[in-house]
């Protein structure tokens, strides 16, 4: 009688992690770098708003030089972008582990 050999196949699960292949964890989430962009958006605007107003004669003043878009809202938005690029630096999305006992 010939016998046949049975080959018994593991299947990999989720959870087995192949010793050959590295696993990445990257160090923020989708979300930290939504609001990573959010925040350049703001810096972006705010130096933008500050450029201009130039004199093409130095013996002329200009006085757009003192706008109150280059004394105020540009200053503003640019602290606010940098506190929006703190924040999304700090802000640690829920893990997978939160959301499953909150279900």
């Amino acid at each position: 009688m010939a016998t046949q050999k049975k080959v018994i196949t593991k299947q990999k699960t989720s959870l087995e992690v192949n010793p050959l292949k590295p696993s990445f964890d990257f160090a923020f989430e989708r979300i930290n770098y939504i609001w990573m962009l959010i925040g350049l958006g703001l810096l972006a605007l705010g130096y933008i708003l500050l450029i201009g107003g130039g004199s093409n004669n130095p013996d002329v003043f200009n006085e757009s030089l003192f706008d109150a878009q280059r004394l105020t809202v540009s200053p503003i938005l640019m602290v606010l972008g940098f506190a929006v690029e703190i924040y999304a630096i700090l802000l640690k999305p829920k893990s997978k582990f939160d959301k499953d006992i909150q279900e």
